[in-house]
């Protein structure tokens, strides 16, 4: 009797063991069934190493790339390749970033019923949310620079525009090794010094930190000193507000107020508006921006609040944050799909917290406006309510990188902007072009 309770108890766990197992490999196949299937080895979905099935469409069912038996099909135009092989991806997939890496479950028409059996043998459709006529303008836009631009929806999420030089044709010779810096996408994995863009948030935590901020003072002489530290300034400012200091962007005024504030306090905003955390894009993870803010080092600190120091920032996080100052301080997540087959509907939209209180986005707002109206030119952007703010980034070598970022405020189109430009010098006069040649190509065509 003792024999057949042991064998009994033997058998219960025997079977819950194997139950055990069956969850596990369920919930693995719910999880990873998608990646197990697309593995280079199955020869159905590959042909010659280049997956053979689904398409790729902008968001006004424009093709930009087709799989197919015979090889992969891109667009008759070099430029459109170009403007958008950082979100489409190249033939071998080596762009990490790209939609026929990232998504290829989507693109085969993966399911957890049929696997990769398809009916059609043609896959099925990707369609993201950029717009193709604004990534050729704004790949055209950059001219002969390196740089990125971005532009989202900050009410949807949708990522309008995604375009980064260097690029390449994924039609043209392309390099074997994965890992060649070719396949970098700046845009959403790039780390840069952020210049005077970071006086936004700067400004943020003054208004948020510093209850003296509307009775704050300076004086710019050009060059203005602070212990056996200088900082220089395009020009002589004379005596500036707070409101005045963001608009002329003095280093001497932004020092001062970064030392007002206090480095603890330049932590928390920074961490509060999403710069220091990494974004999930579909799938995609941005890079993590860094600061250092040392509380025993009022120089360095000064540096970091100006946005130079050791300040590092990525441009997908920047837009969202200009984009959450456009929102009443709500940020929303972005987005690269609008719809990847014709069972699952995946969009964007979704919450990230709020980055700040409505009446500091309101006030931000309202100097990014001064910006425009006294330094930029409001008659540089015909037909557009914009609010913005440039940064020239000095990394140390002969021409400085030129930042522009910033929103439209039109409810008809809700579009935050990021735009870099390596060597491009001074932000607003490389970037404003830009900005306003890709926004004006948004309007018209959505």
């Amino acid at each position: 009797m003792q024999k057949l309770e042991n064998r009994a108890r033997i058998c219960l766990l025997l079977a819950a063991v194997l139950f055990l197992g069956l969850v596990v490999f369920t919930w693995r196949l719910v999880v990873h069934g998608a990646e197990w299937a697309t593995f280079y080895g199955n020869t159905q979905i590959y042909t010659n190493g280049m997956i053979n099935r689904g398409t790729v469409y902008d968001r006004n069912d424009v093709m930009l790339m087709q799989c197919t038996p015979n090889g992969v099909v891109y667009p008759d135009s070099s430029v459109l390749r170009m403007s958008t092989v950082h979100a489409v991806g190249d033939p071998k997939g080596n762009m990490s970033t790209g939609a026929i890496n990232m998504w290829k479950g989507g693109l085969i028409g993966y399911n957890l019923l049929n696997g990769t059996y398809d009916t059609t043998k043609d896959g099925k459709k990707i369609t993201l949310n950029i717009d193709s006529k604004a990534n050729v303008a704004a790949y055209e836009a950059l001219g002969s620079h390196n740089g990125t631009v971005g532009v989202f929806n900050y009410k949807t999420g949708e990522i309008l525009t995604m375009v980064c030089k260097p690029s390449f044709d994924p039609l043209g010779t392309l390099p074997s090794d994965p890992d060649s810096s070719i396949y970098f996408n700046p845009f959403l994995q790039g780390l840069m010094t952020p210049g005077s863009t970071f006086k936004l948030v700067t400004s943020a935590a003054a208004i948020e930190y510093d209850p003296d901020i509307d009775s704050f003072s300076f004086t710019c002489d050009g060059v203005n000193h602070y212990g056996n530290a200088k900082f220089a300034c395009t020009g002589v400012h004379g005596t500036s507000d707070f409101e005045r200091a963001l608009a002329v962007s003095c280093n001497g005024a932004f020092g001062a107020i970064t030392r007002e504030v206090g480095a603890d306090n330049m932590k928390k905003e920074v961490k509060a508006c999403g710069l220091t955390s990494s974004m999930d894009i579909n799938g995609i993870k941005t890079a993590a921006g860094s600061f250092d803010f040392p509380s025993d080092d009022e120089v360095a600190l000064s540096w970091a609040g100006i946005g130079q120091g050791k300040d590092q920032v990525n441009p997908a996080a920047m837009m969202a944050f200009v984009g959450s100052i456009a929102n009443g301080g709500k940020a929303i997540q972005p987005s690269l799909i609008k719809s990847s087959n014709i069972i699952r509907k995946v969009t964007g939209g979704k919450s990230m917290g709020e980055y700040m209180s409505q009446d500091t986005a309101d006030r931000l707002k309202s100097m990014m406006k001064n910006n425009v109206e006294v330094t930029y030119g409001t008659g540089n952007f015909p037909g557009l309510d914009i609010y913005a703010k440039s940064g020239t980034a000095e990394v140390g070598t002969d021409k400085n990188n030129g930042w522009f970022v910033g929103f439209i405020d039109d409810p008809d189109h809700p579009y935050a902007f990021v735009i870099w430009v390596q060597g491009g010098g001074t932000g607003y006069q490389v970037g404003g072009p830009i900005a306003n040649d890709v926004l004006n190509t948004l309007i018209q065509d959505n």
